[in-house]
């Protein structure tokens, strides 16, 4: 499954990659999500951490409190997705 490409989410991530700093991205993304739709995504960051991590699902999921659907589908993206994590996470490591 790949994510449709349109001037649309090129103009949002545009938008994304223009911010300089955290603050900048706390400004900007609470106007843009909901709280919860941004403590999902950070969710789903640290599971793929913890997973990539060689943690369990069950670990995963006591250390954020992520379902088990969360978990397997954040699990699909690192074994099968487009590499998205994996670049980040190898960011993050740096």
């Amino acid at each position: 499954m790949s994510l449709p490409r349109d001037k649309q989410t090129d103009e949002l991530f545009r938008s994304i990659l223009s911010l300089s700093s955290v603050e900048e991205c706390y400004q900007y993304f609470e106007d843009l999500c909901t709280v919860k739709e941004i403590r999902d995504l950070g969710q789903r960051l640290q599971v793929a951490s913890l997973l990539d991590g060689g943690s369990s699902y069950l670990h995963a999921g006591e250390k954020t409190g992520a379902s088990s659907a969360t978990i397997g589908r954040v699990k699909r993206c690192l074994n099968y997705g487009s590499g998205g994590y994996g670049l980040i996470l190898g960011r993050m490591k740096k």
